[in-house]
């Protein structure tokens, strides 16, 4: 099989978008299908087994580790997609990708699959403070509904996040599909070794947590949560690691909770083996984010052996077991304090729950689930019919063309043409749908 995906994102813009498509292309290559991928330039560039087609991008101005693909550039690849033999058009992030996957899907006369990765309606507010979050979450549900309705199908990280968009009215056939973890690559890791380089005493007591640092991932509730811990682990010390744009906030929030001396901000760490020796060298892994479609990092944890301490809120209900490799805690910072300070100083709870949180981590393995996604790609080629293109009015696609004006900050140059095409897409797969 041959599938062409596209994504406003990847590495090395570290975040789970980025993990699933890597994770994925890579089974598929393994496997002896051909992937490509169009995906935004970087300075640095990332090696993979897999062909990326890196698009020039620009900067989003309220987040600048992000970008969004340029949308003329993508069209100067179209005859060279074509020529290619694709299969399926997987669409990763609802920017530009979505829109300009669309095109490329109808132009190639492929089938669409979608990835939904963010649950936006709890992601608006925290970037766009001056309006109301009730009209933000409203405008969410309805934008994400609009572009679900768009596809084929669509690929949902949890259950949890596909019960959220079944309440937004989607008719797109949906199954679940989540991530999966390279458990060759998360089973070794050397926690003494990453101790050494960071000059943290082998018997400190070590709490770890990984992800990008935004306002949206309650990393604040951790450290509110570690003054209580402090107060019975004296030496407790807190790892955070990872980047983004609430940093400057939490080193400030650390400061006045007067936890300098318990927390360090190690920004990100490289999938080469300092990330999984981090993972080694925690005593507990903890996380309380309200937002995750998944959390793929507690499986990551788990995989390594490191016990997780979490909340657990929609995508990572489904990842987290009580008592199977972790202690699940509420978002009530006593509460989940309590659950650190036992771990903390129950040697034996530890090493129980770090045997079974390898074990359970087994069941979410990247060949697994990339067979999942493959069964769901063979399902929509099979069942997609073609239909007739309805002719459409120019007024019926405001929002696709105002998403790209205000993306990319230009005057407008594209062809009248290319706005229709995405309509008619959208109008042709909604007619086809069951």
């Amino acid at each position: 099989m041959r599938v062409l995906m596209i994504s406003d994102v990847y590495f090395p813009r570290v975040n789970g978008v980025s993990t699933s498509i890597q994770t994925f292309a890579r089974e598929f290559t393994a496997n002896g299908h051909d992937v490509t991928l169009l995906a935004p330039d970087y300075s640095q560039q990332v090696p993979e087994p897999f062909e990326i087609i890196r698009i020039p991008s620009r900067y989003l101005p309220f987040d600048p580790e992000d970008r969004i693909l340029r949308w003329r550039h993508i069209r100067t690849h179209r005859d060279r997609l074509r020529a290619a033999g694709f299969d399926l058009v997987h669409i990763h992030t609802p920017f530009i990708a979505h829109y300009a996957g669309l095109a490329l899907a109808r132009q190639l006369s492929l089938p669409v699959v979608e990835s939904y990765h963010t649950f936006f309606e709890q992601y608006l507010d925290k970037y766009v403070p001056l309006v109301p979050s009730s009209w933000l979450r409203l405008v969410a549900r309805h934008f994400s509904a609009a572009q679900c309705n768009d596809v084929d199908a669509l690929a949902v990280p949890s259950q949890a996040m596909l019960e959220v968009l079944q309440q937004y009215g989607i008719a797109t056939p949906a199954e679940v599909v989540p991530t999966g973890i390279d458990l060759g690559q998360f089973s070794g890791g050397d926690g003494a070794r990453f101790r050494r380089a960071w000059g943290i005493a082998a018997d400190r007591p070590l709490l770890v947590h990984a992800g990008r640092l935004a306002f949206e991932k309650n990393c604040d509730f951790l450290l509110r949560m570690l003054v209580w811990v402090k107060a019975e682990v004296p030496n407790v010390l807190l790892l955070i690691a990872g980047e983004g744009p609430a940093r400057k906030q939490l080193e400030g929030l650390t400061r006045r909770l007067g936890l300098a001396e318990q927390v360090r901000f190690i920004g990100y760490l490289n999938r080469d083996g300092s990330l999984e020796d981090f993972y080694a060298a925690g005593d507990a892994f903890v996380f309380a984010s309200r937002t995750e479609t998944q959390g793929l990092v507690l499986l990551e944890s788990k995989a390594m052996g490191t016990p997780v301490i979490s909340t657990a809120v929609m995508g990572t209900r489904e990842v987290l077991s009580d008592g199977e490799g972790c202690l699940i805690a509420t978002d009530e910072e006593q509460e989940f304090a309590a659950h650190c300070i036992r771990l903390l100083t129950d040697r034996a709870l530890r090493d129980l729950l770090s045997a079974k949180a390898v074990r359970y981590a087994e069941q979410w393995s990247a060949p697994m689930m990339a067979r999942r996604m493959l069964n769901l790609y063979q399902q929509v080629i099979e069942s997609r019919k073609p239909s007739p293109v309805p002719t459409v009015r120019l007024n019926a696609v405001p929002s696709v063309r105002s998403t790209e004006s205000q993306c990319q900050s230009e005057p407008q140059s594209e062809p009248i043409s290319e706005a229709t095409e995405i309509a008619s897409t959208r109008n042709a797969r909604r007619r086809a749908m069951p």
